[in-house]
């Protein structure tokens, strides 16, 4: 019997702001893998880092944003990788960011939007990002997270 392998290797972030009393989520353009797909957040742990400060890089690499707030999402990504014949497990954390904040991007992205969760929904690729979305919607924007 043959096992597929299980790794957790990254992170997930949902930056999200409330402006003008409307919740939004950001989304990057990705440039090299996944190529002009919109998503959120993510990359890899590095070594001596914990899963929570991985978060926090790379919004900061990313984007160059430094959140208000930082909250486990209580929940994981998970998604099969074809060529790696594994599956990847993501711990998805919610990032709360100042409405004045600036974006700026790294090289690893093209262009950004702040769009509702509606809009998200539709401009996202797959159905566990779309899952992650109305996860952190719920809980962390309409209702308070604890």
């Amino acid at each position: 019997m043959q096992e597929i392998p299980i790794r957790c290797h990254a992170v997930s972030l949902v930056a999200v702001r409330v402006i003008n009393g409307k919740n939004e989520v950001l989304l990057l353009r990705r440039t090299r893998s996944l190529q002009g797909e919109w998503c959120q957040i993510a990359g890899a742990v590095e070594q001596g880092e914990t899963a929570w400060q991985a978060a926090i890089r790379e919004l900061a690499e990313e984007t160059g944003l430094v959140p208000i707030t930082l909250y486990s999402g209580d929940m994981c990504e998970q998604f099969y990788e074809a060529h790696l014949d594994a599956i990847s497990i993501l711990p998805v954390f919610v990032a709360t960011i100042d409405p004045v904040s600036l974006v700026q991007l790294n090289s690893e992205h093209s262009e950004y939007r702040w769009v509702s969760f509606t809009d998200a929904d539709r401009m996202v690729p797959f159905a566990g990002q779309r899952k992650v979305l109305r996860h952190v919607e719920t809980e962390f924007l309409l209702r308070a997270p604890s």
